[in-house]
Parts: C-alpha cells; structure tokens; sequence
C-alpha cells in the first residue's frame, strides 16, 4: 500500500515537473520572439559604385533608404520625418579627380531647401540640406528596394591622368553624415555612431578613355557608311 502512494507522489511530483518545463520553455520562446520583434533596421545612406574613362565626366548617384521602425520617417508623426541631411564623401585618390561637385538630385530636385551648402575641402566634399516638412515633404518611399530614393548626386571630372583600372574610392564619413528632422532635434538624429544609420560607401574604376573623333574623322566615317550603304543598293 505504502509503495502505491509512493508512486502515485512520485508521478504527481513528475507531472509537476514536466508543467514547470514546459511553461518555461514556452516563456522563452515568447521573449525570443519578442526580442526579434523589436530589432529595428536602421535607414541608409548609400554611395553608388560605378565606371567611367578617365577624363570624362561621371554621374553618381546618393541614395537615403528610409526604413520603418527607425526613428525618423514616413512612418514616424509629424516632425520626426527625415528632412534634413549632411553628406560627407571623401574622395581618394584626389590626384584622380579633376572637378566634383555635389548637388540634389532625384526626389529632392523639386523641393526648396530652408538651408543649403556644400563645402569642399582638399579630397572632400559635403552636402547639408534642410527642408520645412510643412511645405517641402521629402517623399521618401517607406521600407523601398535598396539603396532607396536617390536623393543627391556627386558629378565628378576625373583627371586624365587617372590610370586605367585604378579605383576611386567614394567614402562617406561617419561622423559627418547624418539625417535630422527639419528642427535637427538631437533626440532622433541618425548616425552610424549612435547605431541608427548604415552608411554605404561607393567607388569609381577608371576605364581606357575613348578618344573624341574630329570634324575630319567623322566626315572620312559618313563617306564610308555611305559608300558601304551605295555597294548594299547596287546587290
């Protein structure tokens, strides 16, 4: 008899313990799934990585990626919208570069900023723009395809003497470039350094430059096409 309750405890305290497991392993799973829902990816800035002959004059697109979650953005309320910018690129080799300038571009082209500038230095160049949110929306698209809304571009000349297959790298400054709302309240300002913004940094290689014809090389090619295009008619 005694054994019976015995084993009838022992069961008891056994099923006990099995409950007591099982609820904390269910706890775990909930935290765990908790956690991964509030890791928030932060928006991007990104370089453009492109190619161009030395000599010419190379287009290069600046992108913002506005993501969800983070605290500036469409999806943020009014006056946590990201309406202001600085972009820092430091260009190198500088020897490579003949002219650069950097100015808005894309979503940003038709809007009138509060606040404009884009200073340079020797192989760096920034751009800081500010726009009133009431009246000057930047219309980012929420959580778009990466790099996102191109908002700026960098127009560079690069020097003829650039050699062919080098690379000039484009590399945006991590403590310089930042995004804001349009009053710059240090409470929602986005950095790399305080973990908020990923920066993403561009490139140009260098191609064999393509020689331009004269005046003279392009009427001896028309004389060409058009007698190439006289033997086609005659067959």
């Amino acid at each position: 008899m005694r054994e019976r309750n015995d084993m009838k405890q022992y069961a008891s305290h056994s099923k006990l313990i099995c409950a007591v497991l099982l609820i904390g392993v269910a706890a775990g799973l909930l935290q765990a799934s908790a956690a991964a829902a509030a890791v928030v990816i932060p928006d991007t800035v990104t370089v453009a990585t492109v190619n161009g002959p030395a000599g010419g004059i190379i287009d290069v697109p600046v992108y913002i990626r506005d993501a969800s979650g983070s605290p500036l953005g469409i999806d943020q309320p009014p006056g946590s919208r990201i309406q202001s910018y600085s972009i820092k690129v430091t260009y190198s080799p500088a020897s490579s570069v003949q002219v650069i300038t950097f100015t808005r571009a894309g979503i940003t082209s038709s809007l009138t900023p509060t606040f404009e500038n884009s200073p340079s230095t020797a192989g760096t160049i920034s751009l800081l723009d500010s726009f009133q949110e009431s009246t000057n929306l930047i219309p980012f698209t929420l959580d778009g395809a990466l790099p996102g809304n191109q908002v700026a571009h960098l127009t560079v000349t690069l020097s003829q003497s650039a050699p062919v297959g080098s690379t000039v790298t484009l590399t945006l400054d991590p403590t310089l470039t930042q995004l804001t709302d349009d009053a710059g309240d240090p409470g929602t300002t986005e950095s790399s350094g305080n973990g908020r913004l990923i920066l993403v940094s561009g490139a140009i290689t260098v191609l064999p430059s393509v020689p331009a014809f004269s005046h003279i090389g392009i009427a001896l090619l028309a004389l060409v096409l058009a007698f190439a295009g006289l033997r086609i008619l005659r067959f």
